[in-house]
């Protein structure tokens, strides 16, 4: 059977960034940089004044006293000349007039009427903001394959984009299946299950500032369940909930591959989550995950999301950005399947510690609802004790 590190494997060869696109400033944020975003100024554009005080020129020793020739406030147009033995009251931004080598802070002397008298002396460059020492025009402000933060967004303002070239968000529908599946607002009958995956997946991908498209619920029957995967084809990611088992009405395989889906990978050596099958359509991805909630839930944390991050142009793969942390109570091996069990997690002096939920399976919807993290067993490990070391997976 497949591990998880070989289903990974398949499935980055077909989850590279998509096409750029252009979007405007201010939607900008969280989303990746397509191409070098490249000064459009100076910055600053002139030399200008750090600090508010005074533009001197030349060496001043403390005690000298200096007639005030007039103001430069910022906004003010260049070209103010300081003449020699004078000073010029100066504000932050101001540009420095021609003559001047130096601002000496207001803090650094004491107005007397129409002069001003030296306390602390500065020297030649101090508290001078250089034309161009953030950036020269045409030097790359963000480079592409970078996050806009909100930090980027004010950079791109500076620089006059009304919008930027990032990487094309991608597009993700969801179908439910199960002849037993109804929407949370109904009342079940026995045997029936409200459908809680659609919200799962909604909340899951709102996080990534993606929408999902839900494509309702398809019974168990092998027609209606090929119409209902149809329009989701259209879709960067398909995601579909059940019927991939092996059961007598699990129909999500046969009917991808009757759409032209090609298989990457069916089962994985996992637990939750062994009935896993990912396959690849026209221009993108489908995921047929098995029916229970906390199956559902691994595998989007292990292999959807990372999938949907590098689609928008982020660094990710399986298991990316786990932490080592403590246990704070015993855990069984691996059993031969990498295990996933659901965990909460504290931090106390630096070191995380992880408390294992021990589900009553994947079914057990409150232990992963409770859950913010994921503790790795691999599957050729023994049991381990309280105070071990292991590998955690945030997923709240």
């Amino acid at each position: 059977m497949t591990t998880p590190a070989e289903a990974w494997e398949r499935l980055a060869l077909h989850a590279g960034p998509l096409s750029p696109v252009d979007v405007p400033r201010e939607k900008a944020r969280g989303r990746v940089l397509a191409a070098d975003l490249l000064a459009t100024v100076d910055v600053p554009s002139l030399d200008v004044a750090a600090m508010d005080g005074y533009a001197l020129g030349g060496d001043m020793p403390a005690e000298s006293t200096l007639l005030v020739q007039t103001t430069v406030a910022a906004g003010d147009a260049p070209g103010a000349r300081l003449e020699t033995g004078k000073a010029i009251r100066i504000m932050t931004g101001a540009p420095i007039p021609a003559g001047a080598d130096r601002v000496i802070p207001v803090e650094a002397t004491r107005a007397e009427s129409a002069s001003v008298r030296i306390v602390h002396p500065s020297a030649a460059g101090d508290h001078v903001r250089r034309r161009g020492e953030v950036l020269r025009r045409g030097e790359v402000a963000l480079a592409a394959g970078e996050r806009i933060s909100a930090g980027s967004v004010a950079l791109i303002a500076a620089h006059g984009y009304s919008s930027v070239s990032v990487v094309r968000a991608p597009s993700v529908a969801f179908l439910t299946t199960g002849n037993e599946i109804v929407p949370p607002e109904d009342t079940p009958e026995p045997g029936q299950l409200r459908d809680t995956h659609s919200d799962f997946l909604r909340a899951a991908i709102a996080e990534l500032g993606l929408d999902l498209r839900t494509l309702g619920i398809a019974p168990d029957d092998p027609d209606a369940l090929r119409d209902a995967l149809r329009p989701g084809l259209a879709a960067d990611v398909l995601l579909v909930s059940g019927g991939v088992s092996a059961g007598a009405y699990d129909f999500v395989e046969q009917a991808l591959q009757e759409l032209g889906c090609q298989r990457l990978f069916k089962g994985v050596a996992m637990q939750p989550g062994k009935p896993l099958l990912a396959a690849r359509h026209g221009h993108g991805l489908a995921f047929g995950l098995p029916g229970n909630p906390g199956s559902v839930q691994v595998c989007y944390w292990l292999f959807v999301r990372p999938v949907l991050r590098r689609m928008m142009g982020f660094a990710d793969e399986y298991w990316g950005g786990a932490l080592r942390a403590r246990l704070t109570a015993e855990l069984p091996g691996g059993r031969g399947r990498d295990r996933f069990v659901p965990a909460t997690a504290t931090v106390r002096d630096g070191v995380v510690f992880a408390e294992p939920l021990h589900a009553r399976g994947s079914h057990d919807l409150r232990a992963f609802a409770r859950a913010a993290v994921l503790i790795h067993t691999p599957a050729d490990a023994g049991p381990r004790r309280q105070g071990d070391e292991c590998e955690v997976l945030r997923i709240a």
